[in-house]
């Protein structure tokens, strides 16, 4: 019982208490893009074209990277998979909890861990 309390509890805190300790305590830097280009523009505008390109080239290689495993355009099918994930996931781990506690239907531990840390990180996601 005690498990299942903090896996609920930590997919409802953690999630939003980690974006506002980013977001309040920890020095976003001064040495972003925007300075940089700000820099160069003032001191050495003669590099200013090879930097914008090579930045241009770098967050490129993140697109890339990031859809490593879509090739060209992703089928509809697959797009409405993916967007629905979530969806179904919640209310299925809510009945499953809901038949879990009502109708002594007995879960697996880890099934019912999983079931309730994602609705707990859904939770935790629309107190932000």
């Amino acid at each position: 019982m005690l498990l299942d309390v903090i896996s609920t509890l930590g997919g409802m805190i953690l999630p939003p208490a980690v974006d506002f300790i980013k977001k309040k305590f920890l020095d976003k830097g001064s040495d972003t893009p925007t300075a940089t280009i700000s820099s160069l523009a003032t001191t050495k505008p003669e590099v200013m074209p090879a930097y914008v390109e090579s930045l241009a080239k770098l967050w490129d290689s993140k697109f890339k990277y990031f859809n490593r495993d879509v090739i060209g355009s992703p089928s509809q099918w697959v797009v409405n998979l993916r967007s629905s994930i979530r969806p179904i996931t919640v209310p299925i781990s809510l009945i499953m909890i809901f038949c879990s506690a009502m109708f002594n239907f007995q879960l697996d531990p880890s099934v019912k861990i999983i079931a309730e840390t994602c609705v707990g990180e859904w939770f935790g996601s629309r107190l932000l």
